[in-house]
């Protein structure tokens, strides 16, 4: 599968999906639940309210409907998309009931085809977002990307500033655009400045404009990206590399909402959602006059942390594949999957270039690969990983493990059933966890 496709997103199939059916939906990235109604008929699956049901009325439809309604009272807003056949009791009143509600039918038994289609255009979702082209870097299932996608959630209606921060490679420009398509912006436009690839004499042309004459080689006026962004968001990338002088007109932005365009005195008032993104230590800029202090607490309003890969336990195998997957559409290389050992070496691996760096390789590795099955010299990964790096990688996703946990406990207001729903977790595995990591709740609290 390509855009819209994500574990963020499950699918809870009601029936029993064939073999590339479920496997299909799997090494495509989604998280995947079946409730077969011959077996299991009133278990309802445990999923969040970003779920898909998949109801197969092929066979044991009155069953299927009926686990679908359970389902829709547990999720009011869950979409459905039904899957019909020749066998299909039309004639039902039930099943007649249910049909005009599915966001979509797909008639006949050769269908995955057009559910990947239907799959992709259920709306309504920041696992949805993604760039016209490439896989979502947002794509997984590990306590830190599912944290990140409910702060992302709950960040986007805010009319706030917001500080992206992360290791290069993270997708902070991906979270920005995923803030800007949730948000109430959305039909409007969303600006990305790299603040690191403009030369310091042009960052105040480029971000508030100027007049005709203000300066040689100022031939006519020029609209600036806060002025053309006006409505929308404006997205600083980099931002700590900003001069000085242009962090006292942004501050202007923030506080006042005006800009001036350079050889004007009129004061224009723009209307522009500010998101903000740094790979560097803000903290430590401000601390050494590179950075101003009262435009840091301005921008840091609201922070959202981008994880490194190397911290999204259970995702890189999901990653390496939905790239392969995405590559191939596009190119229709011999490469399909990983050997056992490309896997290894896929999780062994410190990933210092983070979901940027392995989509690379994955890319390199699938065009070089002779066989069906990519291999670690593929990858240009050794399966030789020093026993100090291992112990490293471990810690830090024992951190990034804990860190979650209490992100997610303190965003359902320690309320234990909420955030074993959020995590999609049962309430023993949130006690366990609290467990493993020392965390005492009433202190917490």
């Amino acid at each position: 599968m390509s855009r819209g496709e994500s574990t963020g997103r499950c699918v809870v199939w009601i029936g029993r999906p064939s073999v590339e059916e479920h496997f299909g939906l799997i090494r495509a990235g989604w998280r995947t639940l079946v409730a077969d109604p011959a077996r299991h008929e009133a278990e309802l699956p445990e999923c969040g309210d970003a779920a898909i049901a998949v109801v197969d009325l092929r066979a044991s439809a009155q069953a299927a409907v009926r686990i679908l309604t359970g389902l829709r009272e547990a999720h009011p807003g869950i979409a459905w998309i039904g899957l019909t056949g020749s066998r299909t009791p039309s004639g039902d009143p039930c099943v007649r009931r249910a049909l005009p509600h599915a966001f979509e039918i797909i008639e006949g038994t050769s269908s995955f085809g057009a559910l990947r289609q239907a799959l992709m255009r259920v709306p309504g979702d920041v696992d949805a977002v993604q760039e016209e082209d490439a896989p979502s870097l947002l794509t997984g299932n590990s306590p830190a990307i599912r944290a990140l996608s409910q702060n992302i959630r709950k960040f986007a209606p805010v009319e706030l500033p917001l500080l992206i921060t992360g290791e290069t490679g993270t997708g902070k420009e991906m979270a920005a655009r995923a803030l800007h398509q949730l948000s109430p912006r959305r039909a409007k436009p969303f600006a990305a400045i790299n603040c690191g690839a403009i030369a310091a004499n042009l960052v105040q042309s480029e971000l508030f404009g100027h007049e005709r004459g203000s300066f040689t080689g100022a031939t006519a006026r020029r609209i600036g990206h806060f002025e053309s962004a006006d409505g929308g968001t404006v997205f600083l990338d980099e931002i700590g590399d900003l001069p000085l002088d242009a962090q006292t007109n942004l501050l202007r932005v923030l506080q006042e909402g005006t800009i001036e365009r350079i050889g004007s005195c009129q004061s224009i008032h723009v209307d522009v959602r500010v998101l903000a993104a740094t790979h560097v230590d803000l903290e430590k800029a401000v601390a050494q006059g590179r950075f101003r202090e009262d435009l840091f607490y301005r921008l840091n309003v609201l922070r959202l942390r981008m994880p490194p890969l190397r911290e999204r336990t259970g995702d890189i195998e999901l990653l390496a594949q939905h790239f392969l997957d995405a590559f191939r559409e596009s190119y229709g290389t011999r490469a399909r999957a990983f050997s056992s050992s490309a896997r290894k070496a896929l999780n062994a691996f410190a990933w210092p270039g983070n979901v940027r760096e392995l989509m690379n390789r994955v890319q390199r590795a699938a065009v070089i690969a002779d066989d069906a099955l990519i291999t670690p010299d593929d990858l240009e990964l050794s399966m030789e990983t020093p026993c100090g790096d291992r112990d490293s990688l471990g810690s830090a996703r024992t951190s990034a493990e804990r860190e979650a946990i209490v992100d997610c406990l303190r965003a359902s207001a320690f309320n234990i059933s909420e955030c074993a729903r959020r995590l999609r977790v049962s309430r023993v595995t949130v006690y366990r966890l609290c467990k493993k990591h020392q965390l005492a709740l009433d202190q917490l609290r």
